[in-house]
């Protein structure tokens, strides 16, 4: 019985863990100046963490971040001006 209780404990400590461990970033592809929510830090210079660089807990804060962040709702990058989109 006590051995069991101590299983149920570490599994719970395990997967806690692994929870309290996700980050979601909000970023903008280069080339397209589409927005997405990243599970992971983008390495590749295709792609650019916006809003200030902040690291989400949750992919509901990143989405409701994503739908915030200017450069998002503009298709600006920020530092290379606004894209040739045309409005819809």
């Amino acid at each position: 019985m006590c051995a069991r209780f101590t299983a149920i404990i570490l599994l719970l400590a395990v997967s806690s863990i692994g929870a309290a461990a996700a980050e979601f970033y909000v970023v903008q592809d280069t080339a397209t100046k589409r927005c997405s929510i990243a599970e992971q830090k983008p390495t590749a210079v295709t792609a650019v963490v916006v809003g200030d660089g902040r690291v989400y807990a949750s992919r509901t804060d990143a989405e409701a971040a994503l739908k915030s962040v200017q450069v998002c709702k503009s298709g600006d990058t920020g530092a290379a001006g606004p894209t040739t989109e045309q409005p819809k």
